[in-house]
């Protein structure tokens, strides 16, 4: 097990220890299913159990780590079936931030957007890891200021947290980001420039059932 170096800074040390298990969850040092033994993982960090305690508390509300009985805490593990359940939530609440964005998104973030698509060109289309969930969440910031609803922005954060492992798996990949870059395009020009609701929620929901696939079939060979 390779885990990702503690630099000690101003952040609560919780947070940091939870910013780096997170990150090892999803870049795959630790596996779906693996066990989560706190004497490790405070060994590993450098920390004490009441602070992994803390940190494994956290993922569990995330839905990244799931305590087993008899067992303890483990990488949570997916059926393809629960993976098309959690996409299906997001296919819907999706298709609707591109529907009222069209419908009451302002001029400045309607501008915005369009903006930020010229710049994921660089950030996104031929960027890193980093820079492409950087792009991302400046995109879906974006379509869910111009929606307007709290409410639904409140969900979407919900149900983004739970697929935080899946949609890494596009950022690594170039093909997908190629694919994905376009699918974003889509969206502007029917949210951002059109201005067709109907259109926005066809771009959000096709984008998002190509996540779905991407996401059934990664997780497949990572369990495998």
């Amino acid at each position: 097990m390779s885990t990702t170096r503690l630099i000690r800074h101003a952040a609560p040390l919780r947070q940091q220890i939870t910013r780096l298990l997170r990150e090892d969850i999803l870049s795959g040092a630790f596996q779906p299913g693996d066990a989560l033994r706190e004497s490790s993982l405070c060994e590993a960090y450098g920390v004490s159990r009441t602070v992994v305690r803390e940190a494994l508390r956290q993922l569990e509300t995330e839905r990244l780590v799931t305590v087993v009985a008899h067992h303890g805490p483990v990488v949570t593990v997916l059926t393809p079936q629960d993976i098309e359940k959690i996409y299906e939530v997001r296919r819907a609440l999706e298709g609707l931030v591109g529907e009222l964005f069209a419908l009451h998104a302002s001029e400045q973030v309607r501008t915005g957007l369009r903006e930020l698509l010229t710049e994921m060109e660089t950030t996104y289309l031929r960027g890193t890891v980093k820079t492409r969930e950087e792009a991302n969440e400046r995109f879906y910031g974006l379509l869910l200021e111009g929606a307007g609803n709290p409410v639904l922005a409140e969900e979407v954060a919900r149900i983004h947290a739970r697929v935080q492992i899946f949609r890494r798996y596009a950022f690594v990949d170039d093909e997908r980001a190629r694919i994905s870059f376009g699918e974003f395009r889509r969206i502007v020009e029917a949210a951002a420039v059109a201005c067709d609701a109907a259109a926005a929620r066809a771009a959000c929901e096709h984008h998002v059932s190509g996540a779905a696939a991407l996401a059934v079939d990664e997780y497949r060979r990572r369990l495998s």
